[in-house]
């Protein structure tokens, strides 16, 4: 059997200033954990994409999603498993990770023409935004799709008996 072609768009952080540079313009950057896909994932990285012509994605490491407070035994994946599954995606052009707690950095190298984050962020008190302005680039939220949650999907299933 052969290699999933979508396994390419995974890259490493120090390769993915040269690939993010060969995608096509309009870049969408966004961000997060994805620890279990669900349809409000699906829907929120389809938007984001039809912002763009391409669109990245940057993981947070296990450490840094660990960071995060969402529980010890979070994140359910680990990165590697998670990157293939965003990987996977259609609407997804290329997926990194970063091991800070915010992206800042990534977007500094990076230097996305949009940032796109979930609608529970004011996007005018985030750094990034900020950073992206600074060179020229959007930063924009797009609403969460209701009832779904990747923390309330965990709670669900460690309650049933």
């Amino acid at each position: 059997m052969s290699r999933p072609a979508f396994l390419d768009k995974i890259v490493s952080r120090e390769e993915a200033g040269a690939r993010v540079a060969a995608l096509p313009a309009p870049v969408v950057f966004t961000n997060g954990v994805f620890d279990v896909l669900h349809r409000g994932h699906a829907t929120y990285l389809a938007q984001a994409r039809e912002l763009g012509a391409s669109l990245v994605l940057a993981l947070n490491t296990d450490a840094s999603a660990r960071r995060l407070g969402k529980g010890p035994d979070r994140p359910l994946n680990n990165q590697d498993d998670r990157a293939v599954m965003m990987a996977a995606m259609e609407s997804v052009s290329l997926v990194t990770w970063f091991d800070e707690d915010t992206p800042l950095q990534l977007i500094a190298e990076l230097r996305p023409d949009i940032l796109v984050k979930g609608g529970d962020y004011d996007m005018e008190k985030l750094a990034e935004t900020a950073v992206v302005k600074a060179y020229g680039g959007q930063a924009l939220a797009i609403p969460f799709v209701d009832g779904y949650s990747t923390t309330a999907l965990v709670k669900k299933i460690r309650s049933s008996p």
